[in-house]
């Protein structure tokens, strides 16, 4: 095993635009042709690296200009000549190095727990807890406004296992959501459904299409409207039986407080890019539990290395119980930049065992979608 107590003498930088295989509507906004990631490398005294991945989308988190600015300009003074033991430390200066620039953070602690995991031959989730599972039920999302192709996914989904899906909601009209929720139960009622309208809804149409859609019944409606509409989401929430979720007005623990004292919600989306790292998500999670509040993995707009951060920290926190939406790298990206695919097998996601991450990205695939670099050559 190597030593921990070594610096970190290498921050190197990627802006990537992922082609992606179709459009797909989330309530807020669009994403269509690419997306956008940054990848961070991290290179040790001895040579060991470690990888992370900030994955923004600018209606809901951030730009990834300025998440690359944030890591180039902001973070790497907190991290060149630091050792790679100080990562509490490293952590909490960033927290006030800069404000918001969550992605940026879960880059940093993501590449931090990467090289710690390589250097000690460990896996990233024996490093934040130990590991309470070894799958993780895959949720994928069906969001495109042509639904003739997302028909041809969920026949995909069915044969590869698949038993989760999620009705992206709120981006077009009201008729076009009942139409895909009846098809799902005429032709698809093996599939566990969800339904997330990604704030769509204004708070005069809400109450009624949230009643509307309570009643296909599915597992949980998500964030029916804006972030801040606190009082609707808990008049929402009282209106239905069907558990209601809450994903953009929850980013980290300081409002998963305030959720839970308001009584928005009966469970959380807990997203590392959300809540700035994989131990922020963890403490939201608990945060939850501890409110008799449930919790799933969701995601961003990712590549499979952001999947594997997310995997490990659900692999080991015990209060995430509804599963992960970590299908991006093997679903909607033309191509994704790890060496090894992410790995599914029968509608799970398998927590890797190796140290590290348990991948890593390939750097010819890095250079060929950069946009913008810092890497020292």
């Amino acid at each position: 095993m190597g030593d921990l107590a070594q610096k970190i003498i290498g921050f190197d930088l990627w802006h990537l635009e992922l082609p992606v295989t179709s459009r797909r509507d989330h309530g807020i906004g669009t994403v269509e042709g690419v997306c956008e990631v940054v990848i961070l490398r991290l290179r040790s005294e001895d040579g060991s690296e470690g990888f992370g991945e900030a994955s923004p989308w600018s209606v809901f988190t951030g730009t990834p200009e300025a998440t690359f600015a944030a890591l180039d300009r902001y973070l790497r003074p907190l991290v060149v000549g630091a050792r790679v033991s100080d990562r509490a430390a490293i952590m909490a200066q960033a927290a006030n190095a800069v404000a918001h620039c969550t992605e940026a953070k879960a880059a940093l602690e993501t590449a931090l727990l990467d090289i710690a995991g390589r250097i000690s031959e460990v896996p990233v989730w024996s490093l934040i807890g130990g590991r309470c599972r070894d799958t993780i039920p895959l949720s994928c999302s069906i969001a495109n406004p042509d639904f003739s192709q997302d028909i041809d996914l969920l026949a995909r989904l069915q044969a590869d296992g698949v038993g989760i899906v999620k009705l992206k909601t709120g981006f077009k009209d009201h008729a076009f959501d009942v139409m895909r929720l009846e098809y799902l139960a005429q032709n698809h009622p093996g599939f566990a459904v969800r339904v997330d309208y990604n704030q769509g809804l204004s708070i005069e149409e809400a109450p009624a299409r949230v009643r509307d859609v309570a009643g296909f019944n599915p597992d949980f409606i998500e964030q029916p409207v804006r972030a801040h509409h606190f009082g609707m989401m808990a008049k929402l929430r009282q209106m239905i039986d069907v558990p209601l979720l809450a994903d953009e007005s929850v980013f980290g623990p300081e409002d998963m407080e305030r959720a839970a004292r308001d009584g928005i919600c009966d469970g959380v989306s807990v997203k590392i890019m959300k809540s700035g790292g994989l131990t922020r998500s963890q403490t939201v999670a608990r945060m939850a539990a501890a409110h008799g509040l449930t919790a799933y993995g969701g995601d961003m707009f990712e590549s499979g290395l952001a999947h594997l951060a997310g995997t490990h920290m659900i692999a080991a926190t015990p209060e995430v119980t509804l599963g992960c939406e970590f299908y991006q790298a093997s679903y909607f990206l033309s191509q994704d930049i790890l060496e090894e695919p992410f790995r599914i097998s029968t509608g799970q996601v398998c927590v890797p065992d190796g140290p590290g991450l348990g991948g890593r990205p390939d750097i010819s695939k890095l250079d060929h979608y950069a946009v913008a670099k810092a890497v020292a050559e």
